[in-house]
Formats: C-alpha cells, sequence, structure tokens
C-alpha cells in the first residue's frame, strides 16, 4: 500500500527560479541601473543655404574671367576679400547720442554690430580730444559680405536719387573699390521715421585682384552698375 500511495502521488511543480538581484557598482548602498538609457538623439542641423551672389560667383565669374584673362587656375581669378562699411559722425564731439544711433543704424544694414572709432589725437580747432568717439566702423566676411553686396546692388542703389551708376573711378590702383553714399536711408532696413538725422557712408570693397582691369571685370559680373 506504501509502494501504491508513492506512484500516485504528483511531483511537486519546480519553483521558479528567482531573479538575481543586480550587483553592486562599487559604491556601498548603491546598485547598478537595472538597463541602459538609450543616448540621446541630436538635432538635425539647419541646412547651410549658400548666398546668391556667391552662387552666381562660383557659375557665371569665375569662367568668364577665366576666358577674358586667360587664367589656367581658378584660384587666379579674383575674389572679395572682405567689405568695410564706414560712418563718420563729427558730431558726436559736441553729441554722444549720434554714436548710438550710428551704431543701431549700421547693425541693422550690416547685420552685424559696429565698433566705435576714436580720435587718434586731439585737434584744438575742432574741439576734439584723443580717444573721443568719432564713428562707427563694420568688417563682413565670408556669407555675411556676400549677402550685403548683393542687397546694395538689388535694392540700395537703385533707391538713389538720379541714380545713373556708381562713380568708375573708386579703384585704389590695387583692384579695391571704395564707394560713397550720401544718405543712408537708401538701405530698406532702416526706418526712415526714426531717422533723427541724414548721416553719410563710405563702402570699401576689398578683392584679390593685380590690377583695377581685373577689380573692376570683377564687380561688373557680379552686378555692379557702373556708370559709363
Amino acid at each position: 500500500m506504501a509502494d501504491e500511495e508513492k506512484k500516485n502521488k504528483k511531483p511537486a511543480e519546480a519553483k521558479p527560479k528567482s531573479e538575481k538581484a543586480p550587483k553592486a557598482d562599487g559604491r556601498k548602498g548603491k546598485k547598478a541601473p537595472e538597463a541602459t538609457l538609450a543616448a540621446p538623439v541630436s538635432a538635425t542641423p539647419q541646412e547651410h543655404v549658400t548666398p546668391r551672389l556667391k552662387k552666381r560667383y562660383a557659375a557665371e565669374t569665375i569662367p568668364a574671367l577665366t576666358k577674358r584673362f586667360g587664367y589656367k587656375n581658378k584660384m587666379q581669378v579674383p575674389r572679395l576679400q572682405k567689405i568695410t562699411l564706414n560712418m563718420g559722425l563729427g558730431e558726436a564731439v559736441q553729441n554722444n547720442k549720434v554714436i548710438e544711433s550710428g551704431v543701431l543704424e549700421l547693425t541693422a544694414v550690416a547685420g552685424q554690430k559696429p565698433v566705435v572709432t576714436r580720435a587718434r589725437k586731439s585737434i584744438a580747432s575742432f574741439k576734439l580730444r584723443q580717444g573721443l568717439p568719432i564713428g562707427v566702423m563694420v568688417t563682413l566676411r565670408r556669407d555675411r559680405m556676400w549677402e550685403f553686396l548683393d542687397r546694395l546692388i538689388t535694392f540700395a542703389l537703385p533707391r538713389v536719387r538720379d541714380f545713373k551708376g556708381v562713380n568708375p573711378r573708386g579703384f585704389d590702383g590695387a583692384g579695391n573699390y571704395t564707394l560713397g553714399l550720401k544718405e543712408q536711408i537708401i538701405f530698406p532696413e532702416i526706418d526712415y521715421d526714426r531717422v533723427e538725422k541724414i548721416k553719410g557712408l563710405n563702402i570699401s570693397i576689398v578683392t584679390t585682384a593685380n590690377n583695377d582691369e581685373e577689380g573692376r571685370a570683377l564687380l561688373q559680373s557680379l552686378g555692379m552698375p557702373f556708370r559709363s
């Protein structure tokens, strides 16, 4: 009877193995994390937009100047280096607010904050002391340089009263060109209603040209409207 009871008795179900506790990471009282966190997904960077005038330089200017001057390498083709905007504000000697308005206006035009230029020496007849602020200046390079030149040629210069083209004699003999503007309000970025006084502006375009002929050909190919 005892043997029959043993045969009829069902075997006990095996107990599931308990999960092992996570091992300590070596620091007392702390356990290793149960799961590894996934690496954060990096944000997709914005696509770089090449300035329109820079595309024109690569597609039209380089082939045209290479054919005209017989360059053997495209690196010999003249290109833009920088553009400097300078606003002389001699009235700042008597009125400091002129400098503040000049900084705001030049920032709007260039898209970059300018630096304040100061007098290098004292001139008694002009009541000028060394170190006094007398103007603002900004230098543009790379994409900002191309974008500014595009806006200058496309929007600003056509708004000049009785405009017949820019003076072709503004070259310095080394292929660099300087243009003087009498009114800063020709730039659409400046709000005419907030302008207290009309200010002049000098624009210097520095190139890698070897002479004025190459510099003029470069700017003409980019759309600079020289007066005939």
